[in-house]
């Protein structure tokens, strides 16, 4: 196990520093952040001396190497339109978009995995079915659509929501929190579920194509065999083996969830780092969107190196060819 956490330790690092090389490498094509953060009266000796006062003018080498090793440091830079420290401000947003990502996730897993369950066990049922088509007109709708029409029935027709903004926040300690106030919840409901929608039917449609895999397997038919309670077989074995690759597309839907969610926080002007990253790439902020791509960076290794030790816990057979 300490060498699977030392290889996947190693493995992200290399990781984390080829998405800075990236970050840092497109985003000089996006535009000149000077002709944003000045005005058509600025005069060219004054738009050098601001150039060399960002280290613009610096080779690429340079600025890149000057970018890694603030970032090692824990020292995100400035952003060049707030001249806010970059640090505080993905501080200020994390807690939203990371509430909602995790929100949406459990409504996808607390929907789609029993679904999965029961549409693999009646295959041919008339609920089935029903389930099989709702979800297929689901993940065929974008997002935003989803989210609109939300919007529309839920907030504008029947008035029970609200449908912009995040209301009702609670500060416990360093962390702004919806989660503690009725208010909170309500600004959360409709973003959750309009991100959610799309990660749900993924997670249905491969418990539900892992469960029918599984349930032919020899292992399963003697077990029915011996006679072990229907419940008992379908639950406690066939699920058990059919969540192992499950857990893979948790992660990376947790992932991705954080990572796309930049398409309803726009729709809803959620106040997370997804509509910072908009704003950023309005005002050419290089900073804070160089910065932002790390983060999700960081937050696709993490989710992959969890992963990785739960496949070793989960799975024995893992577990010896770890310790051969």
């Amino acid at each position: 196990m300490v060498y699977l956490i030392f290889k996947r330790l190693v493995q992200s690092a290399f990781v984390m520093l080829a998405v800075a090389f990236l970050a840092f490498s497109l985003f000089r094509f996006v535009g000149d952040p000077v002709s944003q953060m000045t005005g058509v009266e600025t005069s060219t000796a004054d738009r050098e001396r601001l150039r060399d006062e960002l280290g613009l003018n610096d080779a690429f080498a340079v600025q890149f190497y000057r970018f890694s090793t603030d970032l090692l440091r824990g020292d995100f830079g400035y952003s060049y339109r707030t001249r806010e420290p970059v640090g505080e401000m993905i501080a200020k947003r994390l807690p939203a978009t990371l509430e909602l990502g995790t929100f949406a996730l459990i409504i996808s897993l607390m929907i789609g995995i029993p679904a999965g369950v029961y549409t693999a066990l009646r295959p041919n049922g008339v609920a089935s079915q029903a389930i099989l088509l709702t979800t297929l007109i689901g993940v065929s709708i974008p997002t935003f659509v989803i989210g609109i029409m939300l919007i529309f029935l839920f907030g504008v027709q029947l008035g029970w929501l609200p449908t912009f903004g995040r209301s009702g926040t609670v500060q416990v300690g360093g962390w702004t929190t919806s989660f503690l106030t009725i208010d909170g919840w309500r600004s959360l409901i409709l973003p959750a579920l309009t991100l959610g929608v799309y990660q749900l039917t993924l997670t249905m449609r491969l418990v539900r194509a892992q469960m029918m895999e599984v349930m032919k397997t020899d292992y399963i038919r003697f077990a029915m065999a011996r006679g072990i309670p229907t419940r008992s077989l379908h639950y406690k074995h066939a699920l058990a083996n059919t969540m192992v690759p499950v857990i893979t597309i948790i992660g990376l839907q947790f992932g991705g969830v954080i990572a796309f969610s930049i398409v309803t926080e726009s729709v809803f002007q959620w106040p997370g780092m997804g509509l910072l990253f908009l704003e950023s790439i309005r005002f050419v902020d290089i900073p804070v969107m160089g910065v932002y791509l790390v983060v999700i960076a960081f937050f696709f290794v993490l989710v992959n190196l969890i992963v990785d030790l739960l496949y070793v816990a989960i799975d024995p057979r893992l577990r010896v060819k770890e310790a051969a």
